[in-house]
C-alpha cells in the first residue's frame, strides 16, 4: 500500500494532505514504540506536495495493491469534513494549487499499475497564500493521521485489538533504497 499526501503547505488548508504524510513519518522516526512485531505488509508514504504525478515512479518501483491518496477538496461540505471519495467521481472537484487534479493522477495509477486507487478528502476553509491551516483542518489532519496510524502501523485501536504493523519508506525525493523499515 502507499500513502500519497498531497498538498501545498505555503496554502493554508490546502496543506492537509502533506501534513498528514508528514505525521506519519515522524511517528514512523520515533520508533512505533506501540507496534507489533513486523509482518509481511509494506507501506510507502509519500509526501507529495503540490505535485503527486512527480512521485509516481517511486510508486511504480514500489508496486503497490493499493494507493489511496489524501487531499484537500473542496466537498461542499462544513470545514474538516473527512470523506473516502470514488476517485472517478471528483473530476468536478478543484485541485486547488496542484498542477494536476488528484483524479488525473489516480486515473494514471490506476491505468499503470493495474493497483486499486482510494482518495481521503478533508474539506478545506481556506486556501489563501499564506494562510495558516484552520482549526477544523487541523482536527481533521489529527484524525487522519490517527486512524491511518491504527489501521497501517498495527497501533491498538478503541477495542484493543492490534491491526497489521507496516514498514513506512521516507518522501519520493529520497531514494528508494533509503527505505526506513
Amino acid at each position: 500500500m502507499a500513502v500519497v499526501g498531497i498538498g501545498q503547505v505555503l496554502n493554508g488548508d490546502d496543506a492537509a494532505g502533506a501534513l498528514i504524510a508528514q505525521g506519519l513519518l515522524k511517528r514512523q522516526r520515533a520508533g512505533w514504540s506501540d507496534a507489533p512485531r513486523p509482518v509481511p505488509f509494506s507501506v510507502l508514504v509519500i509526501e507529495a506536495a503540490h505535485a503527486p504525478e512527480n512521485c509516481t515512479g517511486a510508486i511504480r518501483r514500489f508496486a503497490p495493491d493499493l494507493v489511496v491518496l489524501v487531499d484537500a477538496a473542496e466537498m461542499g461540505d462544513p470545514p474538516g469534513t473527512i470523506r473516502w471519495l470514488d476517485w472517478q467521481d471528483t473530476t468536478g472537484l478543484d485541485a486547488f494549487t496542484h498542477a494536476l487534479p488528484p483524479s488525473m493522477v489516480a486515473r494514471y495509477l490506476a491505468a499503470e499499475l493495474s493497483c486499486g486507487v482510494a482518495m481521503i478528502g478533508i474539506q478545506a476553509q481556506n486556501t489563501s497564500l499564506g494562510a495558516s491551516v484552520s482549526p477544523p483542518v487541523r482536527r481533521a489532519i489529527r484524525s487522519v493521521t490517527q486512524g491511518l496510524t491504527e489501521l497501517l502501523l498495527g497501533a491498538p485501536n478503541q477495542a484493543g485489538v492490534r491491526r497489521r504493523s507496516a514498514r513506512v519508506s521516507p518522501m519520493c525525493r529520497t531514494k528508494a533504497d533509503r527505505r526506513v523499515h
